[in-house]
Order: C-alpha cells, then sequence, then structure tokens
C-alpha cells in the first residue's frame, strides 16, 4: 500500500518550492521550511504553492521561518512569539492504515505462539478452542524469538492483531503511573496484564513500540494475585488499561472474572477497568465486592470515527456503562484525550449531556480530564500509519515535559470549560487532571 497520493504530492510540492526558491538555505533549514510549509498546506486545505507569494523573493531564512511560524500557529503566536516547535525531518514509509477497512475488522488471529513454560495454561486452552483455525506454535520464549525475529516495523505493526503471544511474565506484574514531569501525581497503580490492544487510535502512544510484534497476553495471573499481597496499600487504586485495554479480549481471556474474585479478598483496593469496548458480559455474571469501577474513555462520535477505529461507538459505550451501574458497578468516565478541533465546545457539552442523561452522578465514582499529548517521536509515526489525520493540523507545541501538547491558554480554556459543564450536573463527582501540570492544576477550580 502506498503513502495516500494527497500527502504524497502536497510533501513533493513543498520540496520542490524550497529547492527551486531558497537552494541557498543549508539541510536543516530547508528540512524546517518543507515541514512548515507542508504542515499550513494541510491544515488550510491548499496547495503549497498557494502559501508563498512575495514570500518567494525572500531570502532571510529568519524573516521566512517566521512569516510561516505565524501562519502555522496563530493562537500560540500572539500569546508567546517565541515559540518551542517540533519541525522534524519526514520519514514517510509506505505503510498507511487503510482506516476505510478498520471499522468492521474482527479479531481472529493468525498466528498464537505460546511459551513452553505455559503450554499447558488455561488461557492457552482457551485460545486453541476459541480459535480452531489459527497456527499455534510453542516457542521457548518471548525474548528468545526477539531476538531471532528483529526486523519489525510499521508494516508489521499494523497487523498486529493477527498475532498473539501468550506468555509467563515474571518481572513487571504492577507499577506506579507514570506520571510526566512535573505533573500532578494521581497516587495510581497499573495492574500490568497484558501489552498491545487490538484498537487503533490515531494518537496512540503504543504506536512507537513498533517493535512489538503482537498482542502479548500473561498466562500465569495467579503470580500476579500472589505478588500483589507484598505490593498492595490500604486504599489504593489500581488498575489495567495502561498498555492495553482492560476488557476488549476479555471473552477469550477470562482475565475480569479472575480479577473480580480476586479482589473480594481486599475491599480496601478499588480496582478499575479502563475500556474502549462493550465486552461486558463477564462483568454481568459475576457477583462482586463493590469495590470494581468499569470505566470508559470518552469522545465526540465524531472524533471516535476519525481517531478510534475498530472501538465501539460512543452510544455503545454508554449504553454498556448503563448495563454495569444496573448490575451495581460504579463506573468511572474518562475525558482522555480531550481533542481540540473547530467546534470542539458543542461536541464536548453534547457528550456531557449525553453522559449524564443514561448515567446517574451518584453512580460514577471519578472523571479524568486530559487533553492530548505525546512524545515528540510519535509525531512522525502517526504521519506514517494516519497520513490523513487531523490531529497533527492543530497547534501542538513541546509543553513543559518536552511532549506535544496544545499551548497553555487552549489547555485551561479547554478544562474551565468541561469543568464548567460537568459541575453543571454534580459538584459532587470526583475530577482530576491527568498527565497536567502542577500550575495548571492550580488555577483550576475543581
Amino acid at each position: 500500500m502506498q503513502v495516500y497520493p494527497r500527502e504524497s504530492s502536497r510533501l513533493k510540492s513543498a520540496e520542490a518550492i524550497v529547492r527551486e526558491n531558497f537552494p541557498q538555505f543549508g539541510v536543516n533549514k530547508k528540512q524546517e521550511i518543507i515541514r512548515l510549509l507542508y504542515e499550513i498546506s494541510k491544515r488550510e486545505g491548499i496547495e503549497p504553492e498557494d502559501i508563498l507569494k512575495e514570500e518567494e523573493s525572500l531570502q532571510d531564512y529568519l524573516r521566512l521561518k517566521k512569516i510561516l511560524l505565524q501562519r502555522r500557529y496563530p493562537l500560540a503566536y500572539q500569546d508567546q512569539p517565541s515559540l518551542k516547535t517540533y519541525l522534524p525531518k519526514f520519514k514517510f514509509q509506505a505503510h498507511p492504515l487503510n482506516s476505510d477497512l478498520a471499522k468492521n475488522k474482527k479479531f481472529y488471529p493468525r498466528k498464537v505462539f505460546i511459551e513452553k513454560s505455559v503450554i499447558s495454561s488455561g488461557l492457552a486452552t482457551r485460545f486453541k478452542g476459541f480459535f480452531p483455525k489459527a497456527d499455534f506454535e510453542e516457542i521457548e520464549s518471548f525474548q528468545a524469538y526477539r531476538v531471532k525475529n528483529k526486523d519489525f516495523g510499521i508494516g508489521a505493526y499494523n497487523k498486529r492483531q493477527e498475532t498473539v503471544f501468550i506468555v509467563r511474565e515474571n518481572y513487571d506484574f504492577f507499577k506506579k503511573c507514570p506520571c510526566t514531569k512535573c505533573a500532578s501525581a494521581c497516587g495510581y497503580h497499573i495492574f500490568n496484564l497484558g501489552f498491545g490492544c487490538i484498537y487503533e487510535c490515531t494518537y496512540c502512544y503504543l504506536q512507537e513500540y513498533t517493535n512489538t510484534p503482537g498482542i502479548i497476553l500473561p498466562a500465569n495471573i495467579g503470580d500476579f494475585f500472589n505478588a500483589f499481597n507484598a505490593y498492595k496499600r490500604e486504599g489504593m487504586r489500581i488498575g489495567s488499561g495502561e498498555f492495553t485495554d482492560s476488557l476488549a479480549l476479555d471473552r477469550w481471556t477470562g482475565y475480569s472474572l479472575e480479577l473480580i474474585d480476586f479482589f473480594k479478598q481486599h475491599p480496601q483496593v478499588t480496582f478499575e477497568f479502563k475500556t474502549k469496548s462493550i465486552e461486558i458480559d463477564n462483568l454481568l455474571k459475576t457477583k462482586h465486592a463493590g469495590n470494581i469501577v468499569v470505566s470508559w474513555s470518552l469522545n465526540p462520535q465524531a472524533v471516535i470515527d476519525e481517531n478510534e477505529f475498530f472501538s465501539s461507538s460512543l452510544e455503545e459505550r454508554l449504553a454498556a456503562a448503563k448495563k454495569c451501574v444496573a448490575a451495581g458497578y460504579r463506573v468511572g468516565f474518562h475525558f482522555d484525550p480531550i481533542i481540540y478541533f473547530s467546534g470542539w465546545q458543542s461536541g464536548y457539552a453534547w457528550l456531557i449531556e449525553a453522559l449524564f442523561a443514561g448515567i446517574e452522578p451518584k453512580d460514577i465514582a471519578w472523571i479524568s480530564l486530559g487533553t492530548l499529548r505525546f512524545r515528540p517521536e510519535l509525531k512522525t509515526v502517526i504521519e506514517n500509519r494516519f497520513p490523513e489525520n487531523k490531529i497533527l493540523d492543530e497547534e501542538l507545541l513541546l509543553g513543559y515535559d518536552n511532549k506535544l501538547r496544545y499551548s497553555d491558554k487552549i489547555r485551561y480554556g479547554v478544562y474551565s470549560y468541561m469543568i464548567s459543564a460537568i459541575r453543571g450536573y454534580s459538584n459532587d463527582i470526583e475530577l482530576y487532571l491527568c498527565m497536567e501540570n502542577k500550575k495548571m492544576r492550580g488555577e483550576l477550580s475543581l
């Protein structure tokens, strides 16, 4: 599959303009001007040659860059002329995801590798029963497989749902939430049950780990439980869903049944399932101790359609949450990442209205708020996998933690709006910011 023709043509036009009009610029300067021409062209929906008129005769690099920066970041430039931008060299590869096909894809792995030590595990047996047409192969270990199979890039990552590794986890059972530097700590703990997700979200940070050749599922959940007895803290909040979706594969893994049963023994600990799925059948057929929270990531349907391929619709997520409430669960919601776009206020206002139309505030354990942010290196991965994405068209700058974020002014406006809208329904729901700096937290009234 080739890079989408429109974006390939856009890039070639930008390169030609710089080559013809600014031959005296060095390699890095040419790279930055090409990047700015491309991004302005894509953002405004025009051709690169329509951007430069009088500026084509402008041979001063700093003045030219300033003009282009003002046009690329019009809102941010008004407040902070000295912008911390990230303008990397293009690394287009011919492996974009075909998002038109992605919406209806069903999970059915073609290849399942099982570590020798867990070949007789319940998880391995379940997968053999659920996927009789899959090719099953015993391996000595996942690490040994990685050593022998090093060539793994974006093209293979796009097909990762076709490969599953059933392993024995020996080390990374739990960890504290990896809060970004200088951010307000949330006190969350991660139950590290698996790695890799079957959904295709344009913004997902897991894309940066393109050396992971499939979905990794531990078969030894009992060892997690044994280790937890030494790890637990009274009153702690812990959950899965950091490195994979908590429930997307639950009908096949059956993890939730074992987790709910285990945490009956730890009533002072709250366990959270985080998901974009509607795989709640196991939750509805088992009894829990009231310390389980089922949480959904929420975005307006337009954002889901453009950025969260394979995942359940907003309507389906809210309907699943309502069923869990009826079964006695508390539910949580994560407006994270909040995507800034033209008309975002009306989109999120409608979403909040839909949420409270179906869920009573008393049944909501918490709501988190977090705007889009990611490591700079992810930018070129997104461009390669989703060349026609819209999320990179907005004004993303290097923030306080060196991640690409919206400006402080935009983030403050987004949070203020969301907090006000939610508080219009309840003043008692616990609200918290995810991966935000202490200064922003101090300026907002949650």
